[in-house]
């Protein structure tokens, strides 16, 4: 496994990869979070494309499939599909779930107003769950 190449195992606990003990290393340091993003991505997106050829061959293809693509402009994955819905939140909100980690996580990725004006459906997520849902049922009506 090339995770245990390339860190032994200070990244693994009882057989697992520590995502706590992996995140200091790669979020301490661009160029191994850069070697990181190299490795993951295009496995995460084979797997995708699988499982999106897996449902169109199926016996009863569904009208709508989504992906949650985090990276999504950041991994230039875009094309990929055929709509981009992009969810944000408020500063605050995102500080009360990231803590400490939020300004060295988010100095590298696109601004939300950029990915905002590349999306087709965007949403500021800063309501109720409701209107959330609402905004979903919208986009899934408009998409099927």
């Amino acid at each position: 496994m090339a995770l245990r190449e390339r860190y032994g195992d200070r990244v693994f606990a009882e057989g697992r990869v520590n995502r706590a003990a992996l995140g200091e290393i790669v979020f301490a340091n661009r160029g191994e979070l850069g070697w990181l993003e190299q490795l993951l991505h295009p496995r995460v997106m084979a797997r995708t494309e699988a499982w999106r050829e897996e449902l169109a061959g199926g016996p009863d293809p569904p009208a709508l499939a989504v992906n949650e693509v985090p990276l999504l402009y950041e991994s230039a994955s875009q094309d990929r599909f055929d709509a981009v819905v992009v969810v944000t939140a408020p500063r605050e909100i995102r500080e009360t779930r990231a803590g400490d980690r939020l300004d060295e996580r988010e100095q590298r990725l696109m601004t939300d107003a950029d990915k905002i004006a590349l999306a087709d459906f965007a949403y500021v997520n800063d309501g109720s769950r409701e209107e959330l849902e609402e905004f979903v049922a919208g986009v899934v009506r408009a998409l099927t």
